[in-house]
C-alpha cells in the first residue's frame, strides 16, 4: 500500500485535493440551499393565513423579509378552512422579532411571479409570538393579479384603459430620456411622501383603533334609525331657513372682513391692556389673598346690620319708590339743564371771588396804604348812598355832602387854598398825634 502511494504519490495527491474540494463546494451548496446540518441550530416555524397562495412553491428560494432584508424562507403551503397556511421558517438570529401583532403581504419579485412575503414583525408593545403561531387572514394580504384588476372594469373602461396605455405608448416614444428626468424632479416629493409614509405607519396603531371605533359607531348609528332620520329631518329643516337666509348671510359674510380687521386691531390693542394688567394683578395678589382676613373680620359687622337693613333701610326704601319714581321726570329735565347751571354758577363764583379778594388781608392796607378789596369799597359806597339820599333829618331836603381826606391833604388845602381858609380851624385836629398819628 505505502509503494504504491510512493509510486502514485502526485495522483494520490491530486485525488485527495479534490476530495476536499468537492467537500468544501457542496458544504457552500448545501448551505446556501438552506440545508441544515446537525450542529446548526434548527429554524423557528410561523405561520400565516392567505385567502389565495398562489405561484407560493416551496424549497424554489421563495423569502421571508423584513424591511427588505431576508429573514428567513418559505418552508411549506397547505390548506385549511378553504383558506392557504403558508409556513415561515424563521433564521435563528431573528426568531425573537416576532410580535403577536404582526402582519405580512404576499408579493412579486419579479413579473414571473417569484413571489416573497413582505413580513411586518409587529411593535414591541405586543406580546411576543410562540413558536408555530398563527398570522390571521385579517393582517395578511395576498397577491393580485392584473387580470383580476382588469376582470373587475367593464368592456367600456377596458377599451379605454388600452387606449390610454397606447396612447401613453406612442406619446413616450423616443422620450426615455424626458421621463426619467420627470421621475428625477419627483425625487423630493418622493422623500416627502416616504416621510408621510413612515409617519402613518408609526401610527397604525392609532388608525386601528380609529377603524374598530368607526364599525362601533357605524353599529351603534345603525340601531338608531329612527333618531338618525329624525336629525335628518331637523337639519333639512335648518338648511331651508339657512336657504332663506341666504341674502343675510351673503351680506354677513361680505361684513366679515371688516369685522375681522376690527377684532384684530382690537386684539392688538387688547394685548397691550394684557401687557399692563398682569403687573397690576400681580401687585393685586397680596390684596386678594388678604380678602379671606377682611371677610372673617367683616362678618360680626355684617352680622349686626343685617337687622338694620332688613327692618329699617329695606323699608324706607319700599316706601321711597313711588317718591322716586315721580321725581324722575324733574331730574331727567333737571339733568338737561344742569349743564347750563354749572356755568351759570362757575361765572358767579368767579366773581365773587374777584369781588372778596384782598390781596394783602383784611387790614393790611391800613398799615400799608394799599387800595383795599371791593368787598370795602361797596360798603363804603352803601354808606355814602345812605347819607346822599336820607331826607328826614333836621336839616330837611338839604342834601348832606360827606368829604373825606387823610390829615395830610387837609393840612395842604388850608394851606395853599385861601377860599379854604376855614379848614385851619382844624389845625388842633390835624396835629393831635393820637388821632392823625
Amino acid at each position: 500500500m505505502r509503494r504504491a502511494i510512493r509510486t502514485h504519490l502526485k495522483d494520490f495527491v491530486a485525488i485527495i485535493a479534490l476530495i476536499g474540494l468537492a467537500f468544501v463546494v457542496g458544504t457552500y451548496v448545501l448551505s446556501n440551499e438552506r440545508f441544515h446540518f446537525p450542529w446548526q441550530a434548527g429554524a423557528t416555524t410561523y405561520k400565516l393565513e392567505l385567502s389565495t397562495a398562489q405561484a407560493v412553491t416551496p424549497g424554489q428560494g421563495q423569502t421571508v423579509r423584513v424591511s427588505g432584508v431576508k429573514v428567513g424562507d418559505i418552508g411549506g403551503v397547505s390548506l385549511k378552512d378553504g383558506r392557504a397556511i403558508v409556513s415561515m421558517e424563521i433564521d435563528p438570529k431573528y426568531k425573537h422579532i416576532m410580535r403577536e401583532d404582526a402582519s405580512a403581504l404576499l408579493r412579486p419579485k419579479t413579473g414571473l411571479k417569484d413571489m416573497f412575503i413582505e413580513l411586518n414583525p409587529g411593535t414591541t408593545n405586543a406580546k411576543p409570538a410562540k413558536p408555530g403561531f398563527t398570522i390571521p387572514v385579517s393582517r395578511t394580504q395576498a397577491d393580485v393579479n392584473p387580470d383580476e384588476i382588469l376582470a373587475s372594469l367593464d368592456s367600456d373602461t377596458r377599451a379605454y384603459l388600452d387606449l390610454l396605455v397606447n396612447g401613453a405608448g406612442q406619446g413616450l416614444l423616443n422620450r426615455g430620456g424626458d421621463l426619467a428626468e420627470v421621475f428625477r424632479r419627483f425625487g423630493p416629493t418622493h422623500r416627502d411622501l416616504a416621510r408621510v409614509s413612515k409617519a402613518v405607519a408609526t401610527r397604525r396603531t392609532n388608525l386601528r383603533s380609529l377603524v374598530h371605533s368607526l364599525r362601533v359607531l357605524n353599529d351603534e348609528l345603525a340601531s338608531k334609525k329612527v333618531q338618525l332620520a329624525s336629525l335628518v329631518n331637523s337639519s333639512a329643516a335648518v338648511f331651508h331657513a339657512f336657504a332663506s337666509q341666504n341674502q343675510n348671510i351673503s351680506r354677513a359674510v361680505g361684513d366679515l372682513p371688516g369685522a375681522l380687521r376690527q377684532t384684530t386691531a382690537t386684539l392688538q390693542k387688547v394685548q397691550t391692556f394684557a401687557g399692563q394688567l398682569r403687573p397690576a394683578a400681580v401687585a393685586l395678589t397680596p390684596a386678594a389673598h388678604a380678602l379671606q382676613t377682611a371677610n372673617r373680620a367683616l362678618t360680626p359687622f355684617a352680622k349686626a346690620t343685617t337687622p338694620i337693613i332688613r327692618t329699617q333701610i329695606r323699608p324706607f326704601v319700599v316706601a321711597a319708590r313711588p317718591v322716586v319714581r315721580s321725581l324722575r321726570p324733574a331730574a331727567s329735565r333737571l339733568a338737561a339743564a344742569t349743564p347750563a347751571l354749572t356755568g351759570t354758577f362757575t361765572v358767579l363764583n368767579h366773581l365773587l371771588n374777584m369781588v372778596a379778594f384782598n390781596q394783602n388781608g383784611s387790614q393790611a392796607w391800613s398799615k400799608t396804604g394799599l387800595t383795599p378789596g371791593f368787598l370795602y369799597w361797596i360798603a363804603w359806597l352803601d354808606h355814602q348812598a345812605v347819607t346822599l339820599f336820607s331826607a328826614e333829618d333836621a336839616n330837611g331836603d338839604t342834601r348832606p355832602i360827606f368829604i373825606q381826606a387823610s390829615c395830610a391833604t387837609i393840612a395842604e388845602l388850608a394851606k395853599e387854598e385861601p377860599p379854604l381858609a376855614f379848614l385851619a380851624n382844624l389845625t388842633p385836629l390835624l396835629t393831635t398825634a393820637g388821632f392823625c398819628g
